[in-house]
């Protein structure tokens, strides 16, 4: 008998912010190019499926549509089904067994914690739990692989390959494999783009915020894509609760600007100091897994990559009276 692939995917990061609810939030800029990177990273590692099964849930949809365009696979190859929407692992089993017999690679797109328990009973509990407490975040990829057919699925059939995260996967994946063109253009609006530089005041002593980057490789300050509907500040606060997870005063005006280079193009930055006066805790905090430090000036300035980010460092502390 020929052995079966089982892709989990779930949904790329979401926005919670709208006021939407549940089953219609969108997925934020970082969650589609999570996507777009993790349907890249598929096709070039040949696990192109045969099917897909995804939720309905507008989170769910955008992701399979944006990584189903990076895979080059038509969306006609697409099940969508309502039982995936917030399911439990029975009603991802009845799901996945009403997939095409001759299927031998199925990705499922869906939702925690559902998928997480999913991956539990089909490897009977054989999977090492991260440091985060994370076995699948946002966007992240589990391959499994079984020899039963979509409809005998049972505890312990399958064996955990593998369980791949966007930071882990190459920023530009071969160009044999994956180009410009599969992936699709990036809209011109990503370009133009807002961060904060986080500070509070410790016994008069001034310390400002470094988090890492989503490697871990770096420091760097929270940071995104202005969202089309929102201002750049307003963006940039929207920024700091979800990378730093911290909220305060936002100046009116940005402190500065820096460029730095990336999808074939330039983005411009604009960076708007926060006074910050609340945190949110670690176990709430869903960008957990990546660390966030408070340090004097001096020392944070030490440790971030970009030269002008640096200067607007120093540029807040002398506005501050603080060295």
């Amino acid at each position: 008998m020929k052995g079966k692939t089982l892709l989990i995917l779930r949904h790329g990061k979401s926005d919670w912010g709208t006021g939407h609810e549940d089953f219609h939030r969108p997925l934020v800029d970082r969650g589609r190019l999570g996507s777009q990177k993790m349907g890249a990273w598929i096709k070039h590692r040949k696990l192109v499926p045969d099917t897909v099964l995804s939720s309905l849930a507008e989170r769910a949809r955008a992701t399979t549509e944006t990584a189903c365009q990076a895979m080059g696979l038509p969306l006609k190859k697409v099940l969508w089904d309502e039982r995936v929407y917030a399911a439990p692992v029975a009603d991802l089993l009845a799901a996945l067994a009403d997939c095409p017999k001759n299927a031998r690679r199925v990705m499922l797109v869906g939702h925690n914690p559902g998928l997480e328990e999913l991956i539990d009973y089909l490897t009977a509990g054989r999977v090492e739990i991260p440091a985060d407490g994370k076995v699948l975040p946002t966007s992240a990829l589990a391959q499994l692989e079984m020899v039963e057919d979509w409809a005998s699925l049972g505890r312990g059939c399958a064996t955990l390959v593998s369980v791949t995260r966007p930071g882990e996967v190459p920023e530009q994946p071969p160009i044999e494999e994956v180009n410009d063109t599969e992936l699709g253009p990036v809209p011109d609006y990503f370009f133009t783009q807002s961060a904060v530089l986080p500070y509070r005041q410790v016994d008069g002593k001034l310390e400002i915020m470094v988090i890492a980057s989503r490697k871990g490789t770096r420091w760097v300050i929270p940071k995104g894509v202005k969202e089309p509907e929102l201002c750049l500040r307003d963006s940039a606060g929207k920024e700091a609760l979800e990378e730093a997870g911290v909220h305060g005063r936002l100046d009116d005006e940005p402190i500065g600007h820096y460029d730095y280079e990336k999808w074939g193009g330039v983005c411009h930055v604009a960076v708007f100091p926060m006074d910050v006066n609340e945190s949110v805790p670690e176990d709430e905090w869903e960008e957990s897994h990546r660390e966030r430090r408070w340090l004097n000036p001096r020392k944070a300035r030490r440790l971030l990559d970009e030269r002008a980010l640096r200067k607007l460092v120093d540029k807040l502390a002398k506005r501050l009276g603080k060295r």
